[in-house]
């Protein structure tokens, strides 16, 4: 009797406990369940072995969870990067390329605003649904290890640089365009399948009669995404051609296309359709765009009084290089060495010897140039000390920060490296002509221990420098895009500082008037770079380059100064004309820039 009542009681408790689990457990996860009953049962379970365990269940449900996809309009790579965040503009261009575009895109962003990360989370993206594994990325030889540490930390992707014939049998890899094109990588890669192709710096790819642009013609590709800040530059056949190498057939046959869009070659027409064909291939965000915020730019010009010796030389250069304008007559591509003598002494005596060397060098031994020329030389040796470079030295003392200095000339760069270091001051060069290894130890040196990094225009493009804030111009360029293009290398998105920039000029010369050209006419260091390269296309349409300009009024003045500065003045009032007539879509010729910017797949803000 007590065997069955006892028998009786456990099955009534069975069945107790299995009501108890069927009701707790319907919905599966109920974590509101009672504390008691939830101890009760992991001790039963237990019992049962690992399988049962509720931690795991737990996780298995969280599992689960992460790999539900609530809206297939979602970037799933999203959640996958938790210790990095995009920008809402780099998101929705990446949701886009992919939901849009179909993979094959022109991220055509101003400069500084990600197109590396936009192009990085379209890669990312398809790698998690699952239709990319082997990817090349084409760039800059100086830009391969900074594509491969992008990729690598803020996406989880095991990118590698190529280095040996090997490397190209990796899933991702990133190589110099130069190296890819050139026997024995050429065979091997036309010979593979990619589901990713992405190529920096495309504008470089813009003439179809180039070895480059063949050769990304013959890839074979699923996906393809092209990056360029500059996508129109000269010719709106640059722009074809770059479709065309996206998308063939996008835009139709080259002679379609120039019947259907082309006015001239920097002048589209019939707007409208060109842009919806556009759209379909190509993002450009720009600065003024809402949502995207830029540090500021604090900049100071330095005037600087040239020591008698240093002054002596200049102007001894100035009426060599008249006297030849005068003999030689209005050749401007010949004059244009010699107008670079001018701007030289503004920059160092080394930057402006080697130059006379060379011409000494080439000048016909009974040619009454060469005499003269060596005079210019006794000029030299009497400069024994460099006014720009104690000012500099000035400067990073005060600034007691890292500081990136760029130069036009070699010869430039070579003495400030050799002064810094007698006053122990650690500085490292950045030029052309350097391997891809030792510009990625010089950038790892300015990032870790050096105080200074000197650049020459190579630094000009590419390379992200958002770890320094201070910029110094040792010498100006006369054109203000490559102005531009240095600034960018600080002023970026992930500039967490004001961006401050120190212009050097020497008063008395043809820098004087440029920096005041620059600075006060044009108002470069205002304007953003999606104003600047359109209204400098307006500006060159007719004339010829910003550059030959500015000779051509130099060598017209005489050494005038009072001449000079009154023919600048009116170059700097066109500019400031084209600008407000750019701004203004009231104006004849506002269209023309408003339609190439429309164009371009963007809304344009018209500044009131």
């Amino acid at each position: 009797m007590t065997f069955t009542m006892n028998n009786q009681a456990n099955v009534n408790s069975a069945s107790a406990e299995a009501s108890i689990v069927r009701r707790k457990l319907h919905p599966l996860v109920d974590l509101q369940c009672d504390r008691t009953w939830f101890e009760e049962l992991q001790s039963r379970m237990a019992k049962n072995g690992p399988w049962d365990d509720w931690t795991l269940y737990q996780l298995s449900m969280e599992a689960e969870q992460a790999k539900r996809i609530d809206s297939f309009e979602q970037l799933q790579c999203l959640r996958t990067l938790p210790s990095f965040e995009p920008m809402p503009h780099q998101i929705d261009t990446a949701r886009k390329v992919v939901h849009e575009m179909g993979g094959r895109a022109i991220l055509a962003d101003e400069v500084g605003l990600g197109k590396t990360i936009e192009a990085g989370l379209v890669i990312k993206e398809y790698m998690v649904r699952g239709l990319v594994r082997r990817a090349l990325i084409l760039v800059p030889a100086s830009l391969v290890l900074q594509w491969v540490r992008e990729l690598n930390s803020k996406f989880g992707i095991s990118a590698v640089a190529q280095k040996k014939e090997h490397t190209w049998q990796y899933d991702v890899v990133v190589a110099s365009i130069d190296t890819a094109k050139r026997d024995p990588h050429r065979d091997i890669i036309l010979n593979q399948d990619y589901d990713m192709i992405i190529i920096d710096e495309a504008h470089k790819l813009k003439n179809k009669k180039t070895t480059n642009y063949q050769f990304a013609l013959q890839l074979r590709k699923k996906y393809c995404l092209l990056l360029t800040a500059t996508p129109i530059q000269n010719d709106l056949d640059e722009l074809y051609n770059l479709i065309t190498l996206l998308k063939p057939g996008q835009l139709g046959g080259q002679s379609e296309f120039a019947a259907n869009f082309v006015v001239d070659k920097r002048m589209p027409k019939n707007e409208d359709q060109l842009q919806d064909a556009l759209s379909t291939v190509m993002i450009r965000n720009r600065r003024g765009d809402g949502g995207i915020s830029f540090t500021k730019r604090v900049v100071k010009n330095i005037p600087l009084e040239l020591s008698p010796e240093e002054k002596a030389l200049y102007d001894a250069v100035t009426a060599f290089v008249r006297d030849r304008y005068i003999e030689d007559g209005v050749d401007m591509m010949s004059m244009l060495p010699l107008v670079t003598l001018q701007r030289e002494v503004c920059s160092s005596r080394d930057a402006v010897f080697i130059t006379l060397v060379n011409l000494f060098k080439k000048t016909a031994e009974d040619s009454p140039i060469r005499p003269k020329i060596w005079e210019l030389v006794e000029f030299i040796k009497q400069i024994k000390a460099n006014t720009k470079a104690e000012k500099v030295m000035e400067l990073i003392q005060q600034i007691n920060d890292k500081v990136i200095i760029f130069t036009e000339y070699r010869a430039s760069q070579e003495y400030l490296l050799q002064f810094f270091r007698s006053h122990n001051i650690l500085a490292v060069p950045y030029r052309g002509g350097m391997n891809r290894g030792k510009k990625d130890w010089m950038m790892d040196l300015f990032r870790g221990r050096a105080q200074v990094l000197i650049a020459t225009e190579a630094g000009g493009e590419g390379i992200n420098l958002q770890f320094c804030s201070n910029m110094i111009n040792f010498d100006l360029p006369w054109n203000p895009m490559r102005v531009e293009q240095r600034i960018g290398r600080v002023h970026r998105l992930g500039q967490k500082e004001d961006v401050k920039i120190y212009n050097l000029c020497t008063l008395g010369t043809i820098e004087e008037h440029i920096v005041n050209l620059l600075h006060e006419k044009i108002n470069l260091f205002e304007l953003v770079i999606g104003e600047l390269d359109h209204i400098l296309e307006r500006f060159e349409s007719n004339a010829g380059s910003i550059e030959q300009q500015l000779a051509r009024l130099l060598l017209e003045s005489g050494g005038d100064t009072a001449n000079l500065e009154e023919k600048l003045n009116h170059l700097g009032s066109t500019i400031t004309k084209l600008r407000e007539e750019t701004d203004s879509p009231e104006t004849p010729q506002g269209p023309t820039i408003l339609a190439q910017m429309t164009a371009l797949g963007q809304k344009v803000e018209v500044r009131p």
